[in-house]
């Protein structure tokens, strides 16, 4: 099975060697004013990447889906598409009846949409009768460089917001403290999480 050419290279662009977290964000906004920061002070903005986390997927209902609303749509649907055939068919045929041909399209067009959203709506047996849109966002986003920028990218970020460095420092160290004690614990052939035995 081949790939599409650009996707390894896609890959490999969005890729980091050796990635090291330089602090979460809870908005794109954040982040993305920490990556300006870095530029701002000429850091090699290259070798940062910015990964959405804890992904959600959120529908907002926008309205109450009725029977006329479903064949207006078609409708309108249907008027757009006979126009477009009628435009294409007066492009090449040319001849003295363009009107005519764009009117009886543009009725075809109407009919088929009318038709075809009347049957996909009776189709749904009135299981899904509101419309909506969806989309996946990120609840938290990770600010990630390559491995031998890490600690000139810690130092600007520390000058941009000390306060969030600090946080970022200690959630470091208790990252690192929890990964010895599991790491020990594995060694030692006990549960990490266990209540101590008296």
């Amino acid at each position: 099975m081949s790939q599409p050419a650009g996707r390894p290279i896609r890959e490999q662009v969005l890729r980091l060697e050796f990635p090291q977290s330089l602090g979460t964000y809870d908005s794109y906004e954040q982040a993305q004013k920490a990556v300006d920061y870095l530029s701002d002070h000429e850091f090699p903005v290259e070798n940062v990447m910015l990964v959405g986390t804890d992904l959600k997927q959120i529908e907002r209902v926008t309205g109450r889906l009725t029977t006329g609303r479903v064949l207006l749509g078609g409708l309108l649907s249907g008027v757009w598409i006979g126009m477009f055939v009628g435009l294409v068919f007066a492009m090449f045929e040319g001849g003295e009846d363009i009107v005519m041909r764009m009117i009886s399209t543009v009725l075809v067009g109407a009919l088929f949409g009318l038709v075809w959203a009347w049957l996909g709506y009776r189709a749904t047996g009135g299981h899904r009768d509101f419309t909506s849109i969806s989309q996946v966002v990120a609840t938290r986003y990770e600010l990630l460089v390559e491995h031998r920028n890490a600690q000139q990218a810690r130092e600007f970020l520390a000058e941009h917001d000390p306060m969030r460095a600090a946080e970022e420092r200690a959630r470091q160290i208790r990252a690192d403290a929890d990964r010895a004690a599991a790491a020990q614990a594995a060694r030692a052939g006990t549960d990490p999480a266990a209540p101590p035995t008296p």
